[in-house]
């Protein structure tokens, strides 16, 4: 039996924390409670220093996401964050120009 890959805020609580106030101030209410509940599903850095990229869900690489996908850039203190959304499911997280 294949274990489910863990939840981010086990790995990334901050993260978690940072993302869930980000997205209440944006009136992402949804979005601000369900990403208490995603999981890492891949971690890894995105070719440069600059970013990294944490998938939450299994996608299909150099597939676009097709409709129902929509992008939500958030503005932290330092960098920037991108999730990419599907049917109001985060999916993807970019983190951009934040060392680790």
């Amino acid at each position: 039996m294949d274990q489910e890959p863990p939840l981010l805020r086990d790995v990334h609580p901050a993260l978690v924390a940072e993302l869930a106030a980000l997205l209440a101030v944006e009136g992402e209410h949804d979005l601000a409670i369900t990403v208490w509940d995603v999981r890492l599903v891949g971690d890894w850095g995105c070719g440069d220093d600059f970013c990294r990229s944490i998938r939450t869900s299994d996608h299909p690489s150099g597939q676009p996401y097709g409709p129902g996908h929509r992008c939500v850039p958030l503005l932290p203190e330092r960098g920037m964050l991108v999730l990419d959304v599907v049917d109001g499911r985060i999916v993807y997280i970019e983190v951009l120009h934040r060392p680790r």
